[in-house]
Formats: structure tokens, C-alpha cells, sequence
């Protein structure tokens, strides 16, 4: 009887043996796990540095300096006058932007004063001998612009080109030697990827941020005419914009443009310039000084579902061409109204910016094919590409001394800046501008709103203005009607 005891004992502790085995195993195995997943965040936060490492010598500090007439910018709870500059509105919203105060009687013969305003923002060398990329917003209308490198060496920058449609600007310095970004293929980043920000946000220079792509094609945000943003969660503030966002290898992929904020400051949504687009403008920019742009002449729209179903499309993709410019490549081609480009050059048009972006990137006098569908049936149409008018897309400058007087820069509405500004198309004219110290500044009248009557006579364009103003019995004071969204409101204008 003992011994099938000794056996039952031996065999408890050869189990007990093997569970603490198997235990040390585990807790050694889980130690290895936890320093192999250690290393691996070591590594990358190391491929992190690394790649700042190498870049950050490339990503200068831009200071502008402009000079600015009329009132002065010292006033209210905005010493510096940042609040009224479109760089900071551009960040901030239209809602941090100073309200119009009532003047005072200027003395006789007082002349307006000049004032100096200073902005900052970032760029980043592109070559070794001093070409540096930026936001044309950063450095437009600017007297002096100072450009100050890693090492802080400060250099005076010269304008080399500029682009407002795409905000892009080309800056030159006299140097040589310089460390330089190289630029990748935006085409290539996917959503998802690791991307790094550097720049001078709220003017700290050399800040790095990394996050991930949210997003590609971010168009109709209404910032730039030609948008196919990239959106980023890295965080982006006043001061990064112009500066670079980089991929893993350190190259640059985008320029930092813009941030969404209902608050002023960072809320996970920036937006980024790709660097495809940058390239193309850069090089016409070094040429030509100047970017020159394929122009098609149409007036276009989105598909919805019962548009396309109307055209005897499958589904809403293409685009509607809804009127052809007389004499434009368009019409010269045979591009008719009712037109639905679906692709070009075989590839297909997903909506209105990607019809704009493509034709906008190709060289004027070039020949394309665009595939539309007409009566249901598909047709391709060979169209020589003409080059896009200087005045395309600007607001029209006063043409009468009425205007002038009242301080206004009127335009009509077009159907893009109609769902722009959420009117309707000939619902009036819209105010494009407002002269400061004038009339309309004084009565509150601005930008985006639109002018319904005139002395109690509706009108729904601009010559129906202009002619309902010269038949004033008043020519001293004009009583206006205007909307601003959902709202209308009576002013009375009084000219001096």
C-alpha cells in the first residue's frame, strides 16, 4: 500500500515542477514581449527625431512688415491692429474681426496717417541657393520681408512670384549652401499615414507636431479657388502656416495652410496645400513669375440624384455643364448646355473641383478629350485648352461714381458664389468689399451681404442698380435693403 503512495506523491511534484516551469516561461516571455514592444516605441519615436532632425534646418521664420493707411490700428482691446489682418482672420474667423466704430470729424486738410503692422508665419528651402515656399497670405501686400534660418541667421526676402488662387508664394534669399527639403509625391500619401508639422506658431520657432492624414481632396472649404486640400490632425496654429508637413521619410508633402476652429485655436482639423500642386505653381512661379492656367469657359454644377436620373445618367458622377461662354474653347469645341463631362483624358470627373483642379493644371493650347454624356448617349469632344482670363473669378471694381462715393465694390452673383454665400442666383448684388472710413463702412454695411433693394425698387443685378441709383430724387442719401443670410435689414446711406 505504500507504494502507490509514492508514486501519487512523485507525480504531485513533478506537476508542481511543471507549472512553476511553465510559469517562469510565461513571466520571462511576457518580460521579452514588454521590451520588444518598448523597443519598438523607442525606434519610432527615434524615426520621429530623426526625420525633425534632419528637416527643421530647412523650415525658416517669415516676419512681414506692411505699412497701412487710414485709421489707426491702435484701438479698443486690439493694440496691434492683428485682429482686422486677414492672416489672423484667416485662423480665427471672420468673428474675431473688429466691428466698425463711428468716426469722428476728421480736422480739414488732415491727411491719413501711416502705420507699420507686422504678421509672422513659416516657409521652408526648397533649394540650396535660397528658394523658399510659403503661403501667399503669409507675405502678400507686404514692404519687407524677413526670412530668419535655424541657426538664426536672418536674411531680407525677395517676392519671386505669387499665387493668391492657390495660396502659394515663391520667396528667393541671397545665399548658398543651404539645408533643403525634399519635396515627395503628395498623389502617393494615404490616409492614415504619419505626418509631422513644423513651423513657428504664435512665432515659437521650430515647433514640431505629428499626427495623421484625415483626409484627402478637401475641397469647397472656401479658403483658395483652387482647393484639393490635405487634412491632418497634427496640430496646426497661427504661425504654421506656410510652414512644411513632412512624411516618415522626411519629405515634404504639403504646405500648412489653414486651420478649422470655431474657437481660434487648435481643434483637430488643419489643412495642408499638396505638394503636387505647390510643385506646378513653383515652377511657373521660378519661370514665368506668374502662374498661367487652363481655362475651359463653362458654367458648372454638381450632379444630384434627380438631376441625373433628368440626363439619363446611372448616378450622380460628372459634372453639369449648365452654360458655355460665347467664343470660349468650350463653345468653339461644340460644348453644349446640358453637357455631362464624366471624364477627362479617360479619367474620370468626380464633382466641380475636380473638374477645375484638372483643367486648371493643364498647360493652355494643350489638347484634351473630354467624354460627356448628351441625350444618354456618351460622345468624346476634342477641345484645345485656352488660357484662363487674368480677371477670371475677381470681383468687378466700381464702374460708377456712385459707387465709389457710397465706398461699395459690387459684383453679381454667379451660381458658384451664390452657393458660396448661400443666396440665390440674381437674388441681388453681392457686396464684394467695403472702402474703409466711407458711407457704407460707417453703416455697418460688409463683405458677403447682398443688396436687395435700392430706394424701395427691388433689384436682382448689378445694372438694375446702377440704374435704380441714378434715378434717385435723393442724390445725397440712398435707402438700401440688405440681407445678411436669413435676414434683412433697411439702411440709409448718406454721402458726404
Amino acid at each position: 500500500m505504500k507504494y502507490p503512495n509514492k508514486i501519487s506523491y512523485l507525480k504531485k511534484c513533478l506537476l508542481l515542477l511543471t507549472s512553476i516551469f511553465f510559469l517562469c516561461s510565461y513571466v520571462l516571455s511576457a518580460s521579452a514581449q514588454e521590451d520588444d514592444n518598448i523597443a519598438l516605441l523607442d525606434r519610432s519615436a527615434k524615426a520621429f527625431a530623426s526625420v525633425v532632425k534632419k528637416a527643421g534646418p530647412a523650415v525658416v521664420h517669415v516676419r512681414v512688415e506692411k505699412e497701412i493707411s487710414g485709421k489707426s490700428p491702435f484701438h479698443g482691446q486690439d493694440p496691434f491692429g492683428f485682429f482686422n489682418d486677414p492672416f489672423f482672420e484667416r485662423f480665427f474667423g471672420p468673428q474675431f474681426r473688429q466691428q466698425p466704430r463711428q468716426q469722428q470729424p476728421r480736422a480739414p486738410h488732415s491727411q491719413p496717417k501711416q502705420f507699420k503692422q507686422q504678421s509672422a508665419g513659416s516657409g521652408f528651402i526648397i533649394s540650396d541657393d535660397g528658394y523658399i515656399l510659403t503661403n501667399n497670405h503669409v507675405v502678400s501686400e507686404s514692404n519687407t520681408i524677413k526670412v530668419r534660418l535655424d541657426d538664426e541667421r536672418e536674411f531680407e526676402a525677395k517676392i519671386i512670384g505669387t499665387d493668391p488662387q492657390s495660396d502659394v508664394a515663391l520667396l528667393k534669399i541671397k545665399a548658398s549652401g543651404l539645408p533643403y527639403l525634399p519635396l515627395g509625391d503628395s498623389d502617393k500619401l494615404e490616409v492614415g499615414e504619419w505626418v509631422i508639422a513644423i513651423g513657428s506658431p504664435f512665432e515659437l520657432s521650430q515647433t514640431v507636431t505629428v499626427g495623421v492624414v484625415s483626409a484627402k481632396g478637401r475641397s469647397r472649404i472656401g479658403i483658395n479657388d483652387y482647393e484639393n486640400f490635405i487634412q491632418t490632425d497634427a496640430a496646426i496654429n497661427p504661425g504654421n502656416s506656410g510652414g512644411p508637413l513632412l512624411n516618415i521619410h522626411g519629405e515634404a508633402v504639403g504646405i500648412n495652410t489653414a486651420i478649422f476652429s470655431r474657437s481660434g485655436g487648435y481643434m483637430g482639423i488643419g489643412f495642408a496645400i499638396p505638394i503636387n500642386m505647390a510643385k506646378s505653381v513653383e515652377k511657373q512661379l521660378q519661370k514665368y513669375g506668374k502662374v498661367t492656367r487652363g481655362w475651359l469657359g463653362v458654367v458648372i454644377q454638381d450632379l444630384n440624384e434627380d438631376l441625373a436620373k433628368s440626363f439619363g445618367l446611372k448616378d450622380s458622377t460628372g459634372v453639369l455643364i449648365s452654360e458655355t461662354q460665347d467664343n470660349s474653347p468650350a463653345s468653339k469645341a461644340g460644348i453644349k448646355q446640358g453637357d455631362v463631362i464624366v471624364s477627362l483624358d479617360s479619367v474620370k470627373i468626380a464633382d466641380v473641383p475636380d473638374l477645375r483642379n484638372k483643367v486648371a493644371m493643364i498647360t493652355p493650347g494643350s489638347k484634351v478629350t473630354l467624354q460627356v454624356m448628351r441625350d444618354g448617349k456618351k460622345k468624346n469632344i476634342a477641345v484645345t485648352i485656352g488660357e484662363q482670363p487674368s480677371n477670371f473669378g475677381k470681383f468687378k471694381k466700381p464702374t460708377d461714381k456712385v459707387t465709389e462715393e457710397l465706398g461699395l465694390t459690387l459684383q453679381d452673383l454667379t451660381p458658384e458664389l451664390a452657393a458660396q454665400f448661400g443666396y440665390s442666383e440674381k437674388q441681388g448684388v453681392l457686396v464684394a468689399d467695403v472702402i474703409p472710413d466711407s458711407p457704407a463702412e460707417k453703416a455697418g454695411l460688409a463683405s458677403g451681404q447682398l443688396i436687395e433693394e435700392v430706394n424701395k425698387q427691388r433689384v436682382h443685378n448689378l445694372d438694375e442698380m446702377m440704374a435704380a441709383l441714378k434715378q434717385s430724387k435723393n442724390p445725397k442719401q440712398v435707402l438700401l435693403r440688405v440681407r445678411a443670410g436669413d435676414f434683412s435689414q433697411y439702411i440709409v446711406l448718406r454721402l458726404k
